[in-house]
């Protein structure tokens, strides 16, 4: 991993955005479920045959990326917070 150029202050304000960026895409995620056990057989095929859906669905495997991300910023926050 590159070495990150961060204090303390502006890591945790980093990490603070980031995390608060997943929040927000889980919690679209489970209201996309919610939404989809609303709709009919039909339209629920018909909107995920679209390129919208497509996206969604390329969003969610990077944000799995993401998070193996989060953790190795987490624990370069510890390091900077322990004085290493």
């Amino acid at each position: 991993m590159e070495e990150l150029d961060l204090d303390l202050p502006n890591a945790k304000l980093a990490y603070t955005i980031i995390q608060s960026l997943l929040d927000g895409h889980e919690a679209l995620g489970d209201l996309l479920v919610l939404m989809a056990h609303a709709l009919d057989e039909d339209t629920l095929k018909a909107l995920t045959n679209t390129g919208e859906w497509q996206k969604y669905l390329e969003s969610k495997r990077e944000l799995e990326n993401t998070h193996l991300q989060i953790e190795k910023l987490t624990e370069e926050l510890k390091k900077l917070e322990n004085g290493n």
